[in-house]
């Protein structure tokens, strides 16, 4: 019996086809060589492909010193994981020009409303992964097989080692390189550099740029799910709050100035304007235009995109007074963390209730539990108050005056903050959206108005931001709240769900993608300061800037600045290594300094000095939710 079984098998063996094993590191770099098709710019070199070969004979190195069937199965998920991992990535790179960390791919079920959007990839994008994918397959039902000696599991360890070896060293190699050619040993150099990219890992992206998508990944994971549970961790914490501590106290303190206290003691809407861009303002924004010349107009507010949702991340930041993290942590993992800094908790100390408005429901973005812990009493959903037959309500910003619930929720007596969070100028921009289907019936003129659908949804939608504007005066007119109301309005970032860029960066009268990043900011209260503001802020910004308005003497430091404060020179910081900054850009994506008016430029010792602030910048808003740092404070 047991040697017919031999014959079967013998049998089996000789008739069966197996893939050669070269076969495996192939498979492995073409994961690699995928990512770098769709996640190249013009600054990327050749490393992370050089990387991925290293990757490659490294994974099949390990997977040859198990036994085959043992090795089928590991090949299998780390290959299919790192199918579905690139393609995560390059999906969001093409629809965001940025990368995620892995802890951040858990927003992906949050965008699931949007996902018709995220689908539009390229053709080549698609058969990428299907020729990704059916490899696999093949791999797996055709794995190459292995001699069966104890030399060969010995050289096959030990091809591991020299690969992992490669691993680290290379980066040495990168850092090398970088230096000499596209920084020349500037201080920017030592800021934005690959060694500051893979050792501070402050963007996604520029770290695939210095070490592809295997070690990225790797790193990725030992950071977020591996260090912290590793001793010295605690320490590590004290350390990071020492640092923030002395970033703070190397700025000047703050200081009252010609503003403070100008709206002190009146109630406060915030309003989040979703999507809202500075291009659709104009014809189709009479009342919104009103408000800004009316009001503090902030002429050059950027609201940089941290962390992997740009809606919520300036949406905690004007709240908060930081960014979320660059570093991949995802908002709820922060949720209970103490925010004693916070608009609605500084307010609250002083009397106030507060309260968010808002159509979408609680479990979006975690708002439900992320609003009480910023310090709201309540997140009022509009679903909540409507049926079946009136869902359809849920279209207008002007829900919270049409139902009764919402709106005496809203006007309650007493000092309030109230947060509304709009929906109307959001993606995307086509007719058949069915947001734009809806308004399209409100104001049919729109359709076909410009010759562009884009451009025509934009309008309309911006036409719906402002109704609600309209609207909330009136209403606070007839509630006799208007001459007690401050208004702060600002933008959770430009449309980047407009598809046509070239006309976006027409309409919005700049060359560079970097410049849309310029949104509409304004304050306004009735018989209040009329005044351009034209220093360059951005979202971090808005909160000190809040606070010195309403005379809230608040004893936590913040990663932004007062506007009003004359020592601040004003900035908008990205992640990625640009800035903007008294009259000129720089954009990391180009490598060029940009000038904002003609022949404006600033000296190379200043760019310098600008370019480590914001790395500094970038490194201690990270810490400041990562540690926790006012829940001692």
């Amino acid at each position: 019996m047991d040697d017919k079984k031999q014959e079967k098998s013998a049998s089996r063996e000789r008739c069966g086809f197996a893939m050669p094993l070269l076969a495996i590191p192939v498979a492995f770099f073409l994961v690699e060589l995928f990512a770098f098709q769709f996640l190249k710019d013009d600054n990327t070199t050749f490393w992370p492909l050089a990387f991925g070969g290293v990757w490659a004979v490294l994974l099949t190195g390990l997977l040859r010193v198990f036994p085959r069937k043992v090795s089928r199965i590991i090949f299998g998920i780390v290959y299919f994981v790192m199918v579905a991992y690139c393609a995560a990535e390059t999906g969001y790179y093409i629809m965001f020009g940025e990368m995620l960390w892995i802890s951040e791919f858990r927003y992906a079920s949050e965008g699931s409303e949007f996902f018709s959007v995220l689908l539009q990839y390229p053709v080549s994008w698609w058969l990428w992964l299907a020729g990704l994918v059916a490899l696999g397959v093949v791999l797996i039902w055709k794995f190459p097989r292995q001699k069966k000696n104890w030399m060969y599991h010995v050289i096959a360890a030990l091809v591991a080692v020299a690969a992992v070896v490669g691993a680290v060293v290379m980066p040495y190699g990168v850092f090398v390189h970088d230096s000499e050619i596209r920084y020349a040993g500037s201080d920017y150099g030592r800021a934005q550099s690959a060694q500051a990219a893979y050792d501070n890992m402050f963007n996604t992206h520029r770290l695939y740029e210095v070490c592809g998508v295997y070690q990225t990944a790797v790193k990725d994971l030992y950071r977020d799910y591996i260090y912290p549970v590793m001793p010295g961790y605690a320490r590590a914490q004290a350390e990071a709050h020492q640092q923030i501590d002395t970033f703070f106290d190397s700025r000047p303190q703050t200081q009252d100035n010609q503003m403070t206290g100008t709206f002190q003691g009146k109630n406060v809407i915030l309003v989040l304007m979703e999507s809202m861009d500075d291009f659709a303002l104009g014809e189709h924004t009479p009342t919104i235009n009103r408000l800004m010349e009316e009001g503090i107009n902030f002429t050059n507010f950027y609201t940089p995109g941290y962390g992997g949702v740009r809606t919520f991340n300036s949406e905690f930041c004007g709240n908060t007074g930081s960014f979320l993290t660059t570093s991949g942590g995802y908002a709820f993992d922060y949720v209970t963390n103490a925010y004693p800094q916070s608009l609605a908790r500084q307010l609250g100390a002083l009397g106030y209730s507060a309260k968010v408005y808002h159509y979408n429901t609680p479990d979006f973005y975690s708002r439900g539990v992320f609003s009480p812990a910023m310090g709201y009493e309540e997140y009022v959903c509009y679903e909540d108050f409507v049926t079946e037959e009136t869902e359809d309500d849920l279209y207008s910003d002007q829900f919270l005056f049409d139902y009764e619930g919402v709106s005496d929720s809203f006007f309650r007596e007493g000092p309030k903050l109230n947060f509304i969070i709009t929906r109307s100028a959001h993606l995307s921009y086509k007719y058949n959206e069915v947001l734009s289907y809806w308004a399209l019936k409100q104001y049919p003129k729109y359709r076909g108005m410009t010759g562009d659908e884009e451009l025509d949804c934009m309008y309309l939608k911006a036409r719906l931001v402002d109704d609600m504007f309209a609207r909330l005066l009136e209403e606070l007119e007839s509630h006799n709240q208007l001459e007690n109301t401050v208004i702060v309005a600002y933008t959770d970032h430009y449309a980047y769900g407009f598809k046509n860029e070239e006309l976006m960066l027409e309409k919005s009268g700049v060359e560079s993608v970097l410049l849309l990043e310029k949104t509409p900011c304004f304050i306004w209260s009735a018989h209040g300061p009329d005044l351009e503001v034209e220093k360059t802020l951005n979202t971090a910004d808005l909160l000190p800037t809040v606070l010195n308005l309403l005379g809230v003497n608040s004893p936590y430091d913040y990663i932004g600045q007062d506007a009003f404060d004359s020592r601040y020179a004003g900035y908008a910081l990205f992640p990625n290594g640009s800035w903007i900054c008294d009259g000129v850009a720089y954009d990391s994506a180009v490598g060029e300094c940009i000038p904002l008016a003609e022949g404006k430029t600033l000296p190379q010792e200043t760019q310098d000095a600008i370019a480590k602030y914001l790395n500094d910048f970038v490194r201690i808003n990270n810490l400041i939710l990562e540690t926790d740092y006012y829940k001692d404070k």
